[in-house]
């Protein structure tokens, strides 16, 4: 990762980015979802890494307000999330050979993923990655909508498996991403291989529509 990039945290994490460095090579995406963009830490990595492909086209969406569990600060920190995702994903693009187109689409995902199926977007991503709202009706939403985008062959990642906000203090299963997970793979499990990876996130193949 370029050293004058600029993140306050560090949530991409070492699991996903160990996986990413054995899998992407692999599967060479050159069409890319990514929900739950924040400042750029993973977009970055895409960005960076792309040593496959020529040209690679990136969709990120975010409405870079926070999650519900965050305490929103106010307006002008919301701002300067994606200020600060500008700024690390163009030095980023500044920085490599390769072409890329870096889609930015801002709102909340049921919206933007929508969208992108009412605009020939369907059967279009190789991968796609789910790190955005915890909440589970959230999450099993985003993996619905996006099986519809990935194309038959292509990878669906999804972020914080055994997330717990440790704030709460009664443990609200509807508020965690692993029952809308859980429940997405057991329903389309015909239409997914399950691929190897930490119990802190899980990777899939969509191999049927």
């Amino acid at each position: 990762m370029l050293d004058d990039l600029y993140f306050t945290n560090n949530w991409f994490g070492h699991n996903a980015e160990k996986i990413w460095n054995q899998l992407l090579p692999q599967i060479k995406p050159t069409k890319i979802l990514e929900i739950g963009s924040y400042e750029g830490r993973s977009t970055c990595y895409l960005i960076e890494k792309n040593n496959w492909a020529e040209v690679c086209e990136i969709h990120c969406i975010d409405n870079w307000e926070g999650g519900f569990e965050e305490k929103k600060i106010n307006d002008l920190q919301d701002k300067l999330i994606e200020e600060r995702f500008d700024y690390n994903t163009k030095l980023t693009i500044d920085k490599v050979s390769s072409t890329i187109n870096l889609v930015k689409h801002k709102g909340f995902s049921d919206h933007k993923l929508s969208w992108l199926l009412s605009n020939g977007y369907a059967n279009y991503f190789d991968f796609v990655y789910i790190d955005g709202s915890h909440m589970a009706s959230d999450v099993l939403l985003d993996a619905v909508l996006s099986f519809r985008l990935l194309k038959i062959g292509g990878y669906m990642g999804f972020d914080d498996y055994l997330w717990t906000n440790k704030n709460h203090e009664v443990r609200n299963p509807n508020l965690l991403p692993k029952i809308a997970i859980d429940a997405f793979t057991n329903i389309y499990c015909t239409k997914l291989n399950f691929c190897s990876s930490p119990n802190t996130q899980v990777y899939l193949q969509k191999v049927s529509d």
